[in-house]
Formats: structure tokens, C-alpha cells, sequence
């Protein structure tokens, strides 16, 4: 066993574990301790400048910083909030098809959309329709938490892990879609099914309540119906672009950021109030975790947990896609799985460079084990946190311990399925 002291840059392996402890305790702002260590960093000489912005994988911040402007523009038509209030009148006000109808069109959005921006679209929708069925709202936000991590992970662009991912092992949106989507689908309605038996006998509602759902108006929903044309034209570009990048030699970035600046150009929409609502914390997070990361690289503790890694599944690629699978699922069901994957990525590099071995098998194990083990516990995943604080603001408390009953043996569940899907499909 190597010693700490063995490796170059002992205060960077510090500072490292130590702003892991900051971002999974919350006890700071998980911002402001990355960019604190990167400060200590460059303070104390341990990297130079030039280091720092070779670590940053600018792809993964374009397609973030991209997709969060189209978001930004087509929620200020009212689209989404249309589509669920419709959804719930095509239901006729029945609870079971209601929540049928806003699991699929919340897995699909997350696919497709980041899943805490679908959420926050989907949320207050959904606490208008149960305050008129007079039902738990809880019994419809679990089961939303949990489709839009599962249909976060079918793609390219669905959270945040697999952008990282893609963009560091080179897979195209298609790649994603052909390997992933697949498994989603089939966990997706197995999770459904498994909510309609938990929460079926809580969801009774009077026939009076149902007729109130029919007497709810979609079109008011709609605040601006040039701008709905024009944002739904982009995103069906943008979604064709994505599908052909690899084809137009176009990096992931590009086709959402030429998106962007297109819809900018056509929405009408002030620029100022645009970039006011995008997620600046969450893009400059993504940042300085590369620079982090990127120096943790530099000490070779890295490349020393995968010559662990490695002895100890005997170089075989099936322990090692089970191990990073079930690592990650349980790993990220705790803790923050972004850190996680910034981390796991150039372990996983070092694998093939220190093996040879094909490792496109561990970068499914471990967009898989990522996004679907954020389901495992309120904490997982940021969509989870952010339903948790919506409920809380509408007097409906939903605690670490009620979402864990269910989601923690669900999110098992979802891995077992997963472990064979591999098995089968991806081995």
C-alpha cells in the first residue's frame, strides 16, 4: 500500500477531501467551497492559471449553459404548465391517470430538459391539481422525483453526470439514446407500476372534485403564443442537431449553444432578463469541480485507486461494471453525485491506460449507477431537494426518512434491473 506521503501534493489530496466533506454536509454553500479551494490553490502556488483552464471541460458548461437559455425562454410561454394541466383534463379527473399522465410527460421532459428545471415546471402544476382533487400532494411528487432522475438518465442531456460523462469519453447523444434510453424505459413503467400499487388505495377522490379538474382552463396557460411557435421551432432543431452532431462534426456544446443564440435572436425576450435567471452558481459549481478534480489527477492518487481498482476485480470487465454501477448507485444515493462522477471519470481513463482494456461498459455502469442512486434518498439528487423545499413552502412536509421508505428499496430495485440490462444488453 502506497502512503499518503508517496504521492506529489499532499495539500491538494487536503483540500480535495476536505471541500468533498463541505459539499456533501451543506455546512457551505457547495459554490463557494469549490471556488475556496480553488482559491487556496492558486494561493499556496499548487497549480498555475494555465493548469486550471486546461481542466475545465468547457464542453459540458456550453451544453449547460446552452440548454438552461432555451429552458429559460420556452418556460416564459407557459408550455409546460399546459401540457399538465391538459394532461390532467384528458384524464377526466381520475388520480391514477392523472399521475400515469404527469410521470410520463416528467420523464420525458427530463430527458430532454435538466430534471430540477422540470420539477420546478412540473411542481407547482401539480400541488393546483391535488389542492382541487384534495389529495396528498406528496402521493404525486414522489413518484415525479423518481421518473425525472430515471428519464434524466436515458440521455445525453438529461443530468448533469451524463453530460460529463459523454463529454469526456466522446459519446454523441445518439450513443446515449441507443445504450440507456432502453433501460429507462423499462424502469420507467416497472416504477409506475410499483407507485400505482403504493400509493393506488390513498388516491380516491369525489366525483365533484373530478368535475372540477375539467372546469380548469389550459389556454390561460399560455402567456405568449408567438413566443411558444418560435421556442418549440428551436428546441426541434436543437433536438435534430443533437441527433446528428456526430454526423455535422459538431461538438454537444455547439448545437445547444448555437440553439441558444438563435432563440435569443427570434424570442423578443430581453437578453438581461434572460441570463438573470440562469443557474450562474450551478455553471461556475461545474467549474471550479473540473479545476479540483484536474489537480487531484496531478497528485496520482488517482491512477492509484485504479491500479486498485483493477487488482482487485482481477482486470475483468464485468466485476468492474457491477462494481461502479452498485458504487455509484449507493455512493450517490447519499452524497452528491456530481462531485462523484467528476472524479470517477479520470479513474476510469486511467483504467484503459494503465489495462487497455475496453472500458465503454464502465462509462454505462456509471451514468446508470449515478442518476438512478440519486433516487435513493431526499438528499440524491438535486430534484429530490428541490420538491422537498416546494413542499415544505405549501405546508406539506416531506422528511429524509418518509421519502427513504420508498425510494431507497425502489432505487434498488431500479439497479437490480440495471445489473441485468448490462448483463445482457451492454457486456
Amino acid at each position: 500500500m502506497i502512503a499518503l506521503g508517496s504521492f506529489e501534493n499532499v495539500e491538494i489530496i487536503f483540500l480535495f477531501i476536505l471541500t468533498y466533506c463541505f459539499i456533501v454536509t451543506e455546512k457551505i454553500n457547495r459554490t463557494v467551497a469549490a471556488f475556496l479551494s480553488v482559491a487556496l490553490m492558486f494561493m499556496l502556488k499548487l497549480i498555475d492559471f494555465e493548469y486550471a483552464i486546461e481542466s475545465i471541460d468547457f464542453n459540458t458548461i456550453g451544453l449547460l449553459l446552452g440548454m438552461m437559455i432555451i429552458v429559460v425562454i420556452t418556460k416564459k410561454s407557459g408550455f409546460f404548465q399546459y401540457i399538465a394541466i391538459k394532461a390532467a383534463k384528458i384524464s377526466r379527473g381520475e388520480p391514477l391517470k392523472i399521475l400515469f399522465i404527469l410521470c410520463i410527460i416528467t420523464a420525458v421532459c427530463s430527458a430532454f430538459l435538466d430534471n430540477v428545471t422540470t420539477v420546478l415546471l412540473i411542481a407547482p402544476v401539480t400541488l393546483v391539481i391535488t389542492d382541487v382533487l384534495s389529495l396528498n400532494p406528496i402521493s404525486f411528487l414522489i413518484p415525479e422525483i423518481f421518473v425525472s432522475n430515471v428519464g434524466g438518465t436515458a440521455t445525453l442531456i438529461g443530468d448533469p453526470p451524463n453530460i460529463m460523462i459523454g463529454s469526456a469519453a466522446a459519446l454523441g447523444f445518439v450513443d446515449f439514446l441507443k445504450n440507456l434510453s432502453p433501460a429507462a424505459f423499462i424502469i420507467l413503467f416497472v416504477t409506475i407500476f410499483v407507485f400505482k400499487i403504493i400509493y393506488g388505495k390513498q388516491l380516491q377522490v369525489s366525483e365533484k372534485n373530478k368535475i372540477k379538474i375539467l372546469d380548469l382552463d389550459e389556454r390561460k396557460a399560455i402567456k405568449d403564443k408567438t413566443l411558444l411557435i418560435k421556442s418549440l421551432t428551436v428546441i426541434a432543431l436543437t433536438m435534430l442537431g443533437f441527433l446528428l452532431h456526430q454526423n455535422l462534426e459538431l461538438e454537444s456544446s455547439m448545437i445547444a449553444l448555437i440553439g441558444a443564440a438563435f432563440m435569443l435572436l427570434i424570442s423578443g425576450v430581453n437578453p438581461e432578463e434572460v441570463f438573470r435567471e440562469i443557474e450562474w452558481p450551478t455553471i461556475f459549481f461545474f467549474a471550479f469541480l473540473f479545476i479540483i478534480v484536474g489537480a487531484l489527477e496531478k497528485t496520482g492518487v488517482l491512477q492509484f485507486f485504479a491500479y486498485a481498482l483493477l487488482s482487485l476485480t482481477n482486470n475483468n470487465i464485468l466485476f468492474l461494471s457491477i462494481f461502479i454501477l452498485w458504487g455509484g448507485a449507493l455512493f450517490s444515493a447519499f452524497l452528491d453525485n456530481i462531485p462523484f462522477v467528476a472524479t470517477m471519470i479520470p479513474l476510469i481513463q486511467n483504467i484503459h491506460t494503465i489495462s487497455g482494456i475496453n472500458i465503454s461498459p464502465l462509462w454505462w455502469a456509471l451514468a446508470l449507477g449515478a442518476c438512478l442512486g440519486g433516487n435513493g434518498t431526499l438528499v440524491g439528487a438535486s430534484a429530490n431537494v428541490v420538491v422537498a423545499g416546494i413542499l415544505e413552502k405549501h405546508q406539506h412536509k416531506l422528511s429524509f426518512m418518509d421519502y427513504f421508505k420508498t425510494g431507497f428499496p425502489l432505487m434498488i430495485m431500479t439497479i437490480i434491473i440495471s445489473t441485468i440490462y448490462i448483463l445482457i444488453f451492454i457486456l
